[in-house]
C-alpha cells in the first residue's frame, strides 16, 4: 500500500472535519466526518460554497479572516468559531483552522473543523454565571472577600469593601493585611487572633469596628472559613456584614432595660415595705387584701428579673456549645428543691447526655419546674426525664397539674408572637422557648390523663 493510500485511509478516520477548498471557497474534498458532524455525505458537498452554510452573523468574519490567510505570502495559519447548518437545518459550532499552505496535488486549501457546540454551550454559561455572580457582588450590600492560605495575596474583594470599611481597595493589592488600617485600635489584636485562627485551619466569627473616617462608628460582623485542600488551608474566604444598627437597637435596649427594672424595683419595695406596715394594723380581710398586693409586687419583681436574663440573651448572642444536659438538669432540680421544699421533684436520667445547646439551658429546665410546682393544684408532684436516641437529646418535665392553656402552649412550641392583643401570663415562658430556639432545638407539649409533659428537644453531641 503506498504512501498516499494510507494517508488517504487515515484522514478517513480522523474525528475531526477536514476539507479542501479552492481560493473561492468551493468544495474540492470532505472526509467523513462531515457526514457524521454534519449530516451532509462528502460527495454532496463537493462543488458547493461552503460559506454559504455558515451563519448569517458569522459568514462575513469568516470569510475575510480565510481570505487574509491564503492571500498571506508567508506560511500563515489562523482559527475561527463559527456556526455552520446541518441538513436538518439546525446549526453546530466549529473551530476551524485555516492554512494557506497547499500544492497543486491537493488543489486548494486544507481547512480542519472540530465541533465545539457543547463547549460553546458550556462557555457560554460560564461566561452569564460569572456575569451574574459579578453583578450580585456589586450590588450586595456585604462585604464578600478571599485571601490566599497565607494572607500574602488578596484574591477578591468586592465594592462594598470601600462603603464599609472606608478604604480604597487597591491598597489591598500590595498588602492584604492593610485593612487592619482600617479596624478601631482596640480591635486590631482581636482581628490578629482571628487571622491566625483561620491560616490554621480553623472557621471565625467575629464582631469589630472599622471605619476611621466615621469615626469608628461601623460595626461588622465577620464570618470566614478556610479552604483546606490536601491538609494545607490553600484560600480563606468570608463576608463582612455591617450591623451597626443592630448593635445600636442592642445599647438601647440594653439601657431601657436597666432603667426599667431600677425603677421596677425601687417602686415595688415602696409598695410591698408599704404593704407590710399596713397589715400589721389590719383587720383579717385587710391583711388578706394586703398580702395579695404584697405577692404581686414580689412576682413583678421576679418577672423583671427573668426580663434581665431575656435581654441578656438577645443582645449577648452566646453560641450553642457541648452541655451535659443530665448535669445541668439535675442542678436546677436540686436548686428547684430548696425553693419548693413542700414538692414532689424527682428524676429519671442517664449517667450523662451531651448536647449542643446554650449553657443557659439551666434556666429554661428551672422555669419549667417552677412552673409546674406553682401551678399544681395540690401537692406538687414533677418528674424530670431525660432520654436519648441517635441525633436527640430530649428533656421532658412531667407535672400533675391542670392542663396548661393554649396561650401558653403557643409561645413554647413557637405557634404564636407575643402582640399587643396576644400575650402570655409569665414572661418565664418567652425564656424557655427563645433558650430552645438560640439552641437549635424546639419545645413540644403533650397533655395527658395525669398531667402535662413539656419537652425540650436538643441536638446530641456525639462523640464529644
Amino acid at each position: 500500500m503506498g504512501r498516499d493510500s494510507r494517508s488517504s485511509i487515515l484522514l478517513e478516520y480522523t474525528q475531526d472535519k477536514v476539507v479542501i477548498v479552492d481560493a473561492d471557497g468551493q468544495l474540492v474534498y470532505a472526509n467523513e466526518a462531515a457526514e457524521r458532524i454534519l449530516g451532509f455525505s462528502p460527495e454532496s458537498l463537493e462543488g458547493t460554497d461552503v460559506f454559504q452554510f455558515i451563519h448569517p452573523e458569522d459568514r462575513d468574519r469568516t470569510r475575510e479572516t480565510f481570505r487574509r490567510v491564503i492571500a498571506t505570502d508567508d506560511p500563515e495559519m489562523a482559527t475561527e468559531r463559527y456556526r455552520f447548518q446541518t441538513t436538518d437545518g439546525s446549526w453546530v459550532w466549529l473551530e476551524s483552522r485555516f492554512s494557506n499552505v497547499t500544492d497543486e496535488a491537493l488543489g486548494g486549501y486544507v481547512v480542519s473543523s472540530r465541533d465545539v457546540t457543547d463547549q460553546v454551550a458550556s462557555d457560554r454559561e460560564r461566561d452569564e454565571m460569572a456575569q451574574r455572580l459579578d453583578e450580585l457582588t456589586r450590588t450586595i450590600g456585604d462585604v464578600l472577600w478571599m485571601f490566599s492560605g497565607d494572607w500574602e495575596e488578596m484574591l477578591f474583594v468586592n465594592p462594598a469593601f470601600e462603603e464599609i470599611y472606608g478604604m480604597d481597595a487597591d491598597r489591598l493589592d500590595e498588602d492584604p493585611t492593610e485593612f487592619l488600617s482600617a479596624v478601631h485600635p482596640d480591635d486590631v489584636s482581636l482581628v490578629e487572633e482571628g487571622i491566625g485562627r483561620l491560616a490554621d485551619g480553623e472557621p471565625v466569627d467575629m464582631e469589630y469596628r472599622v471605619n476611621e473616617s466615621r469615626d469608628y462608628g461601623t460595626w461588622v460582623w465577620v464570618s470566614a472559613e478556610p479552604i483546606v485542600e490536601a491538609g494545607a488551608v490553600t484560600r480563606i474566604v468570608g463576608f463582612a456584614r455591617d450591623i451597626t444598627d443592630r448593635r445600636r437597637r442592642e445599647r438601647q435596649l440594653a439601657v431601657m432595660d436597666n432603667l426599667l427594672r431600677h425603677n421596677i424595683r425601687n417602686s415595688v419595695s415602696v409598695i410591698v415595705g408599704n404593704a407590710e406596715l399596713v397589715a400589721r394594723g389590719a383587720d383579717e380581710t385587710t391583711a388578706d387584701r394586703v398580702e395579695i398586693i404584697r405577692r404581686t409586687g414580689e412576682e413583678l419583681v421576679e418577672s423583671a428579673d427573668k426580663q434581665r436574663e431575656i435581654i441578656e440573651l438577645l443582645t449577648e448572642h452566646p453560641k450553642p456549645r457541648t452541655v451535659d444536659v443530665v448535669t445541668v438538669a439535675t442542678g436546677a432540680v436540686e436548686s428547684a428543691r430548696i425553693r419548693h421544699p413542700d414538692a414532689s421533684i424527682e428524676t429519671e436520667v442517664p449517667e450523662t447526655a451531651p448536647a449542643v445547646t446554650l449553657k443557659e439551658i439551666r434556666l429554661a429546665v428551672s422555669e419549667l419546674v417552677d412552673n409546674a410546682v406553682r401551678h399544681a393544684d395540690g401537692p406538687a408532684d414533677v418528674l424530670v426525664r431525660i432520654s436519648e436516641s441517635d441525633d436527640r437529646v430530649r428533656v421532658e418535665v412531667h407535672d400533675s397539674g391542670p392542663e396548661i392553656p393554649d396561650t401558653e402552649v403557643g409561645v413554647l412550641t413557637g405557634d404564636h408572637e407575643m402582640t399587643d392583643v396576644y400575650h402570655t401570663t409569665g414572661i418565664g415562658l418567652w425564656l424557655v422557648y427563645w433558650i430552645t430556639d438560640f439552641s437549635d432545638g424546639f419545645v413540644t407539649f403533650e397533655r395527658r390523663d395525669d398531667g402535662n409533659v413539656v419537652g425540650l428537644a436538643l441536638t446530641r453531641a456525639d462523640g464529644e
